[in-house]
């Protein structure tokens, strides 16, 4: 995953056939310490080896890449919009829901005791019994005024967005992670640049302290020479706590807590090319629209602000819903049957008499009998008690308190903010792009012309140096040209990482994603 320093593993490597070279001479002095000798060498190999091995993963490394791939996968905000986007799925699959029917099954089972009904038979009875009713119910929206289609389209809409969201906040983590990283490089390599200023000011402090103790030069310009170095080793001090803390906020961004052993690949990052600063600057800002998130997020928006008012205005329309539902019954509840009295077929009555003559007057009706019998079969009475009921169900909105036109009116006020936040996103895409376009422009010249003056300055650093060997002129005036020589090249440095910076940003408008970037 990580390179190694292959100097150091060379290094390495002769050290371990030093090392088992010596052994093998120990070891042959004595036959006596042959078979001891053998496990000297290979205990010394396994702690080599060891060693090898442990300084290996000490010296791992971190690339541009390995950064931008790590924080993709361990961000919170991309993990939290990776959230939204599960959240949008789910509301994809609630729209897909509403185009299907309803399905409900119920179930009831309960005890009666005293004075009841009979449910099956709808008689009166005092009597303790169990009973249990079944039912399942179909419902269907056959219209409601096209929301169910709009509500899924609008869920479309929604998880493009939350889509689109998720590669904003990857790009955005990306860049800054780019940014934290070139800053660490940034500071490695300026302070290289102070602590190889003071490798030439340590030689020629001792050269000017031969040029002293030769009466050639003054006491004063050694001491001057003392204090530049003195600084120096001050500014190497602060630049390498400015690494150090640029590192400590890459490996934040990471969120990596090993801060101590964190560290970045070193090596010598060269301009890329500037193919894209020879683009015209409108096909630039039109690849800009077509790729970047920012105007994609402002028109979905849009286009779910639309959608939201198509539901709002389906309120107005009637809904018309079916329904079909089966259901039985059943319980234990002991029955009665009326059956004719064999014994006593004819029940007469005397109702009355009439009135003159006094004649009686008979009633004759059939004799029945009340028996008791058991209650039928379980399955039985489902299949006798069970019925079926279906219908067609619809609601006219008439008055509703004003809430379906308010929502409609909300709905509009709503379209209209996500049409200008679209052309803001469009006007800020513009004014970004042409921003990021002058930023590399003007990098590059700075560049450029940051190169010219160490070039100058290095000419005359080699003028003074001359001078200055030979008396020509003092070490203050020395220590200025060598100062002077050492902000040009800090400033090439600077200038060159900002200028790799602005012109990747530059790609990225044009439409690179900063995963595929390459410094």
């Amino acid at each position: 995953m990580q390179d190694i320093d292959l100097t150091t593993e060379n290094n390495k490597l002769k050290q371990m056939k030093l090392i088992v070279k010596d052994i093998r001479k120990f070891s042959s002095q004595s036959d006596a310490l042959n078979f001891g000798g053998m496990k000297i060498k290979i205990l010394t190999l396994l702690i080599i080896l060891f060693g090898v091995l442990e300084g290996k993963a000490q010296e791992k490394k971190w690339t541009l890449q390995e950064c931008v791939e790590y924080a993709l996968e361990n961000n919170i905000s991309i993990k939290q919009s990776a959230l939204d986007l599960e959240f949008a799925s789910i509301d994809r699959m609630d729209a897909i829901g509403n185009f299907l029917p309803s399905l409900n099954a119920s179930a009831s089972n309960f005890w009666s005791s005293g004075l009841v009904t009979d449910p099956i038979t709808n008689t009166n009875s005092t009597q303790t019994f169990r009973s249990s009713n079944y039912s399942v119910n179909v419902g269907v929206t056959i219209f409601n005024g096209l929301r169910n289609i709009k509500t899924f389209q609008r869920a479309r809409l929604s998880k493009l967005l939350s889509q689109y969201s998720l590669g904003k906040s990857k790009d955005d983590i990306a860049l800054f992670v780019a940014n934290s990283y070139l800053q660490v490089l940034l500071n490695k390599e300026s302070l290289k640049v102070i602590e190889k200023q003071h490798e030439i000011t340590l030689e020629q402090l001792k050269r000017t302290q031969d040029l002293v103790d030769a009466g050639v030069l003054p006491q004063g310009d050694l001491l001057e020479i003392e204090a530049t170095s003195a600084d120096e080793l001050t500014r190497i001090v602060q630049a390498e706590n400015s690494v150090q803390i640029a590192l400590i906020s890459l490996a934040q961004t990471l969120l990596i807590k090993d801060y101590e052993s964190f560290d970045i690949i070193e090596q010598e990052y060269l301009v890329p090319g500037a193919e894209i600063m020879d683009k015209p600057i409108d096909q630039v800002i039109a690849q800009a629209r077509e790729s970047r998130y920012e105007v994609q997020i402002a028109e979905q928006n849009k286009l779910i602000a639309e959608k939201d008012l198509e539901i709002a205005r389906g309120a107005y329309y009637p809904t018309l819903s079916g329904s079909f539902g089966y259901s039985t019954r059943e319980s234990d509840a002991k029955s009665f049957s009326r059956v004719l009295d064999e014994n006593n077929p004819i029940l007469t009555q005397n109702i009355g008499t009439v009135e003159g003559t006094g004649q009686n007057v008979i009633n004759q009706s059939p004799n029945f009998l009340l028996l008791e019998q058991n209650p039928n079969p379980f399955f039985d009475q489902l299949s006798n008690n069970d019925g079926i009921s279906y219908g067609l169900s619809l609601s006219v909105p008439i008055f509703n308190g004003f809430s379906a036109r308010n929502a409609v009116k909300r709905s509009k006020i709503n379209v209209k903010r996500t049409e200008f936040q679209l052309e803001k996103a469009k006007l800020d895409l513009d004014s970004n792009v042409y921003q990021a376009y002058l930023d590399a422009k003007g990098s590059a010249e700075a560049y450029e012309a940051a190169q010219v003056s160490v070039k100058a300055q290095e000419r005359a650093y080699e003028y003074a140096k001359d001078r200055y060997d030979v008396g020509l002129t003092n070490a203050f005036d020395f220590s200025q040209s060598k100062f002077r020589l050492e902000n040009a090249q800090s400033k090439v440095v600077q200038n060159k990482f900002d200028y790799i910076f602005k012109l990747k940003v530059l790609e990225l408008y044009f439409g690179i994603k900063i995963a595929d970037i390459k410094l």
